[in-house]
């Protein structure tokens, strides 16, 4: 195994939560934070007192680590994220994957805001991500020098989608189903582009998870992706995007994230 990075911030965390066990990892994306409430006995880090943690300097993304209780499951959140096109690395995109590997993680949940693609969805939905196009063209397990897994299919847990499509289903939380294109970012898409991406028959659309799940999958982790469908991408509607639209949207379905969340994280 190719020696990973982040080593003395994996230290750091331990040495602030001390050596407890954490059932599953979950990140949380644009506006999507408040999960984090609904955690008990916590214990909280600010990212940028952590060493060698790359730091995001996107609105909505907090820059926390919590370590708390859902249930009688022990949680690792990361709430907010370093974006590829922040630091130019997919190596800081994917480093909630890479400690949380190296902290002994089993699961992972990777959350985001999207842009819809499919017209038959709306704000406010939530998508659970069968697969991904990654159109960033990078691929993070070459930038890590790690041996390249043969077959990474799939790379979203199948048992850990069926859990959750039940668990939405059994708490009356709709969720669509969907495949999550993934773009460097960070300008939004043209209208031009949104075309051709549909042409794809993907249904979502954003700057994130893509080098995260990647490099999980390939450590052997399970992955499940959420995705907040907060707007509609550029040319569908006549509405101009901004980020604080992508943030309102966010916080509107937080009682509904958070209940799927949840119940989730008691069934892993």
């Amino acid at each position: 195994m190719t020696h990973l990075p982040f080593g003395n911030s994996t230290s750091f965390i331990v040495k602030a939560f001390g050596n407890v066990h954490h059932d599953v990892a979950i990140v949380l994306g644009s506006g999507l934070g408040g999960f984090t409430k609904h955690l008990s006995d916590k214990a909280v880090l600010k990212t940028n007192e952590i060493a060698d943690y790359p730091h995001s300097t996107v609105p909505g993304h907090i820059g926390e680590i919590v370590s708390g209780s859902s249930a009688s499951k022990r949680v690792l959140a990361f709430s907010g994220r370093v974006h590829y096109y922040e630091t130019g690395s997919t190596i800081d995109a994917a480093v909630t994957a890479i400690i949380s590997h190296q902290l002994g993680v089993k699961n992972i949940i990777l959350t985001n805001a999207a842009g819809i693609l499919n017209g038959k969805f709306a704000p406010g939905d939530l998508m659970l991500i069968k697969d991904h196009i990654n159109f960033t063209f990078r691929n993070v397990l070459l930038d890590l020098k790690m041996k390249m897994p043969k077959d990474m299919n799939p790379i979203y847990s199948e048992e850990l989608a069926r859990r959750t499509l039940k668990t939405a289903r059994d708490n009356g939380i709709g969720l669509k189903s969907g495949i999550y294109l993934g773009l460097t970012g960070p300008s939004y898409e043209t209208s031009a582009e949104v075309k051709f991406y549909r042409s794809l028959s993907v249904d979502a659309v954003g700057m994130s998870i893509i080098h995260e799940a990647t490099f999980a999958r390939a450590v052997g982790m399970g992955v499940l992706g959420i995705s907040c469908l907060t707007n509609y991408s550029t040319g569908i509607t006549s509405k101009r995007l901004s980020h604080q639209e992508v943030a309102k949207i966010g916080k509107k379905v937080d009682k509904k994230f958070s209940l799927l969340l949840s119940k989730l994280v008691e069934l892993i």
